[in-house]
């Protein structure tokens, strides 16, 4: 298959394996998908299925929800659509002719989206058997060149995104060249569900939901939020190690706030408004109003820059309850946020050192990662000399990195364009974290200045500038990248001693009792069950050190070592044990060459 070249309806060759060639396959399988649904379920109405990231969906309007239980025959159905080897067949329509086809047709759906064509642009439509579809394509040349595909779930949508419209029948799938490629893709799916977050969030007792109560809020139990203090800890310690001075601002700013900014205008539909006193205030969506606010508040000189705020701060965001998702898609979030203001000619060093930052953190996680460059998008603000300028900058500096350069045209924020870090998960998943945005717009927009060394009055330059993005989404990715198993350094639990029998119990409490004193986390585990049966627990609640004690383990105070994947280490002091478990911690961070100076 590498190498194999598939031609198209439109009688291009693409590469089958290339993310054309995947996305041209999981396009065509759609309209089968949905060809399939019409001879099987009289009087569904399609919407739209496009090909998506690994796979494709389409939405359906029928009398009930689709469901797996469906899946058997819908897979049946389209694998005699693909045996009878239907061309895909392309013409061209007029809007008012295309409006008729599918009214005729009993197509709501696709006569709205005809509807929304503009008149006299040409409309392309694709056939496969006595299936019609309205389709930019292009398709594979015929149905029987799809050769792997899959049914793999179900969900509610709203049609176009509007919870005030209906609610469509939504089956995602997949489709692959190869029946290889696609059992390696179930197997990934399987071992994801045994990695999600939210399972093992409840599992190990770090966080849980009350949907009920708050939708999209994460209640963090002990565990989770002494994790969290840990991360943030560190985090604070890095940023005054590398020259940010930690701010803090309030939650909530009056609405002129925001207009000013034009985030009122922007970004106003995911943002939170409240009314105190019969004034119109917005519950922060970021933290860049409040930063400019304490910039501005003070005569800045050059001598000042660049200056870098940092903040952990809490932000809400309006999302959709359907796109709500553990914590890789909340309505409350704590961003690892700063704004670093500079002058131009100090903005090419300050982008390098954010992407030297990010490299780091990253680095001591061992995520892979790639950078791309986000560009102007058809809403934004700002002078096209500002955004040039801006996208220039950031260019150079990821030359400078030595990183490869990708472009997102359009991508960029409304004030300016930005870096992007997309990491990529032990299971090959990317996940959009990091970002380096810089705004020429906003300190003009807020007026700020700083007095340059001729007395003049200048300008600064704005970065706004996240490493890990949202403290939530990257826990729940390092979770889902980890199994669980968090490093040394941040596991809320580094040590579980066991007993053997009650005879040890004493020395048990008095061998964690000496640790927590050293500075670990440690707990104990002296319920009177067998010891396998502990053990096991402790593995499964992923505590990276496992320390039984024994009557001679309690005659020679020490403690058998076991690591949570079962090595064992033998038998070792406190002491030892606590120099073992302390390297363990700082490895990574010597592995990078950065201070590990916590416990």
């Amino acid at each position: 298959m590498a190498g194999e070249m598939v031609l198209t309806t439109e009688g291009k060759k693409v590469e089958a394996r290339s993310p054309e060639g995947l996305a041209l396959l999981r396009h065509s399988a759609a309209h089968v998908l949905a060809a399939a649904a019409r001879r099987l379920f009289p009087g569904v109405k399609v919407s739209i299925g496009p090909a998506i990231e690994n796979g494709f969906y389409y939405d359906f309007d029928y009398e009930r929800p689709f469901t797996p239980d469906d899946f058997p025959s819908l897979e049946a159905e389209m694998r005699r659509i693909v045996k009878e080897d239907l061309p895909f067949e392309r013409s061209l329509s007029g809007r008012a002719e295309a409006a008729v086809f599918f009214r005729e047709r009993g197509e709501p759906y696709k006569v709205e989206l005809v509807e929304s064509i503009d008149e006299g642009e040409e409309i392309s439509l694709y056939t496969l058997g006595d299936f019609a579809d309205l389709c930019r394509g292009p398709h594979l040349a015929s149905s029987g060149l799809i050769r792997a595909f899959k049914l793999l779930s179900t969900a509610g949508a709203y049609w176009r995104g509007d919870e005030k419209n209906a609610m469509l029948s939504r089956i995602y799938a997949t489709a692959f060249w190869s029946e290889a490629d696609l059992a390696a893709h179930l197997e990934r799916l399987e071992e994801a569900k045994k990695r999600d977050h939210r399972k093992l969030g409840k599992e190990l007792g770090l966080f849980e939901f009350h949907e009920d109560m708050a939708p999209g809020m994460a209640f963090w139990l002990p565990k989770g939020a002494l994790m969290r203090a840990i991360l943030e800890d560190f985090l604070k310690r890095e940023h005054l190690r590398r020259g940010y001075e930690l701010v803090q601002g309030p939650q909530i700013l009056r609405r002129e706030a925001w207009i000013k900014s034009g985030h009122n205008d922007y970004y106003r539909e995911n943002m939170y408004f409240t009314e105190i006193e019969g004034d119109s205030h917005a519950v922060k969506p970021m933290n860049c109003v409040g930063h400019m606010l304490m910039y501005g508040s003070s005569t800045r000189s050059y001598r000042d820059l660049p200056l870098r705020m940092a903040e952990l701060g809490v932000v809400h965001r309006h999302e959709k309850s359907g796109v709500l998702h553990g914590l890789l898609r909340v309505r409350q979030f704590t961003q690892d946020d700063a704004h670093i203001f500079c002058a131009p000619e100090q903005l090419e060093d300050e982008i390098l050192a954010a992407i030297q930052f990010i490299r780091d953190i990253f680095g001591l996680f061992d995520f892979e990662y790639t950078l791309s460059v986000s560009t102007r998008p058809s809403k934004s603000i700002g002078s096209d000399e500002a955004w040039k300028l801006a996208t220039d900058t950031l260019i150079k500096a990821l030359e400078r990195a030595g990183a490869p350069l990708v472009i997102n045209e359009g991508e960029g924020a409304f004030y300016g364009p930005k870096i992007d870090c997309q990491l990529t998960d032990s299971l090959g998943r990317k996940w959009q974290c990091s970002t380096v945005q810089c705004d020429f717009t906003l300190p003009e927009r807020f007026d700020l200045r700083y007095v340059d060394r001729d007395g003049e009055r200048r300008r600064p330059v704005m970065v706004h500038r996240a490493i890990l993005g949202s403290l939530e989404r990257f826990i729940g990715i390092l979770i889902e990248h980890s199994g669980g198993r968090l490093p040394t350094w941040l596991a809320p639990v580094q040590a579980r001693i066991l007993n053997v029998t009650a005879g040890q119990e004493d020395f048990v409490r008095r061998a964690k009792e000496s640790l927590v004193r050293m500075g670990l986390r440690a707990e104990s585990d002296l319920r009177n069950e067998k010891l396998g049966y502990k053990v096991r627990q402790a593995q499964v609640d992923k505590v990276p050190y496992i320390l039984v004690a024994g009557d001679n383990e309690a005659q020679s105070a020490t403690l058998n070592v076991r690591l949570s994947g079962g090595e064992n280490l033998g038998q070792k002091n406190l002491e030892e044990v606590a120099a073992l478990i302390r390297a363990d911690a700082a490895e990574p961070f010597k592995r990078g060459g950065m201070d590990y100076s916590f416990s």
